[in-house]
């Protein structure tokens, strides 16, 4: 009985290593087979990282491109400022008034700017439009209110320096002068009486 029961125990022992070698492999199997699929997660994150950086880098490369010259543009506006502001100043010179340099010099002048204004167009540098438009702060910058029964309320009624647009990237925004609605006299004689 004794050998029975020492048989028993040893192939219960022998059982218990069995299952407990069982145990082992299946956590080794289910450890594997996690590692795997953490392995495979990164492996997905990794490709998904790489493919938004091939993204972002080809749109920097793009944006370089297209508004490389954004910079240098900015700075040339002065030259059609400057243009303008020479205009004026000759036209209203009464030493040259009516003379025929003026005239030639003026139509010089003129000439450069229309090469200077098509060489901002191949470039796709384009004028904003403002007046009799409304305000639109994206594109404008009211610097003065006007009184004008004429025009509605936010329209612009004078332009004080162009504003322009390189493709769809604000350059310079146009300075403005936008209407308003005018006091009442009324209320404006009031407050003299008043006084």
């Amino acid at each position: 009985m004794e050998k029975e029961q020492n048989i028993k125990s040893e192939e219960k022992k022998e059982n218990n290593i069995e299952s407990e070698k069982n145990e082992i492999e299946n956590k080794e199997e289910i450890s594997l087979e996690d590692k795997i699929k953490n392995l495979e997660d990164k492996l997905a994150r990794t490709f998904a990282e790489m493919e938004n950086q091939r993204r972002r880098f080809e749109k920097e490369k793009d944006d370089a491109f297209e508004y490389g010259g954004y910079s240098f543009a900015k700075e040339s506006l002065s030259l059609i400022d400057n243009f303008d502001r020479v205009k004026q100043s000759l036209e209203s010179d009464e030493k040259i008034k009516g003379s025929d340099a003026l005239k030639k010099t003026l139509e010089h002048l003129t000439i450069i700017k229309k090469d200077i204004i098509s060489i901002f167009k191949k470039n796709n540098i384009e004028e904003i439009l403002a007046i009799g438009k409304k305000l639109d702060p994206n594109l404008h910058q009211a610097m003065l209110e006007v009184e004008d029964e004429n025009k509605e309320p936010g329209t612009i009624v004078q332009e004080i320096q162009k504003g322009y647009n390189m493709k769809d990237r604000l350059l310079r925004p146009s300075l403005v002068a936008v209407s308003k609605k005018p006091e009442k006299t009324d209320k404006k004689k009031e407050e003299k009486t008043d006084k």
